[in-house]
């Protein structure tokens, strides 16, 4: 059992936005951004992913971070580290075969990404199994968005399209404006 703190109003209002639209307008890559802070069963404030998408039981959570050491952004360079971990929910067992990204910076330009695997390995899930790994992603603007999916093979030789959620990279160097 978890309890949830939204601790201001701004957050009570943005849970109601985001609520809204997953009602009002579902679409395949959609995921919320989380803006709650879940405590375990011993008080204890839990990390949580900023985003999450669930497809066939295979749940994909995501935790990007701006890499402000590595990045230079007199010169253009943006770096950001996002952690990834995919738990098998379900009942049978899958292997991850190859991974797509679609990257788009914040001038609208788009990088496309496919290879096996993810990190060098194809990870084998059995139910209740979960794996995690960190990758990195380099733009030329302060940001941008990412969104992909992941091929999956199941025992029997099934395969399935998992999607990672639509994820923002976002930097202390972005300037905000609305409309």
């Amino acid at each position: 059992m978890a309890c949830v703190s939204l601790q201001t109003a701004a957050q009570k209002s943005a849970l109601s936005n985001i609520l809204f639209l997953i009602l009002m307008k579902p679409a395949r890559f959609f995921a919320p951004v989380l803006f709650l802070t879940v405590f375990n069963e011993h008080g204890k404030e839990q990390a949580m992913a900023d985003y999450e998408k669930t497809t066939r039981s295979i749940r994909v959570s995501v935790r990007p971070h701006f890499m402000e050491e590595q990045s230079d952004p007199d010169q253009g360079q943006y770096l950001w580290a996002y952690h990834i971990r995919i738990d098998n929910t379900g009942t049978e067992t899958v292997r991850l075969r190859s991974r797509y990204w679609h990257i788009t910076d914040a001038k609208g330009r788009v990088q496309e990404v496919r290879g096996p695997g993810v990190v060098g390995e194809q990870p084998q899930l059995s139910p209740g199994e979960s794996f995690e790994y960190t990758s990195g992603c380099p733009l030329m603007t302060p940001s941008g968005i990412m969104k992909g999916s992941y091929d999956m093979e199941t025992d029997n030789g099934e395969f399935f399209e998992v999607i990672v959620p639509v994820f923002s990279l976002d930097s202390p160097d972005q300037s905000m404006r609305l409309n």
